[in-house]
């Protein structure tokens, strides 16, 4: 298992960029690699409350954990910061025991240069998803969540 730190800079406020991670209509639209479309099955959002969504490839080119072209993972809130921090464990829906195990992904958030600043640090990472897939992922998805604050921010 291994960890990977993603940062990317918002030019929205923290408040905004906090609602992105807490509403699953937001999730749905931005927390998806280019490729995939998204399904949020269950997510609420409060420490202790559950999530389950898969991501399912739009051409038949990918290998999915759960089904031939679908990944599903589900876990759980751990510590909700408002405008600050969401910490949540997660583990993938699969028979495959290379991809078992529960994993932590903390996203906090933080004020740099008239926006936030955006960390994504996943830790406990199977070692069978490669690296780079999953740092690919994660800045496709941040470079969604960009594009979706960035047009809800209201302008000065």
């Amino acid at each position: 298992m291994y960890s990977t730190r993603v940062t990317w800079h918002v030019n929205a406020s923290r408040p905004v960029v906090y609602r992105a991670l807490v509403e699953a209509d937001a999730i749905a639209t931005w927390r998806v690699p280019g490729g995939m479309t998204s399904h949020v099955h269950e997510f609420d959002a409060r420490e202790g409350g559950r999530f389950r969504v898969s991501l399912t490839y739009e051409a038949p080119v990918g290998t999915g954990k759960l089904a031939t072209y679908t990944d599903t993972y589900h876990g759980h809130f751990v510590k909700l910061v408002p405008n600050t921090q969401v910490v949540e464990v997660l583990e993938f829906e699969t028979a495959d025991p290379a991809l078992r195990g529960t994993m932590t992904m903390t996203t906090t958030l933080s004020d740099a240069d008239g926006g936030t600043d955006v960390v994504v640090v996943h830790e406990g990472i199977p070692d069978a998803v490669l690296a780079t897939d999953n740092e690919r992922g994660t800045r496709m998805a941040l470079a969604n969540l960009a594009r979706l604050v960035e047009t809800s921010e209201p302008s000065g």
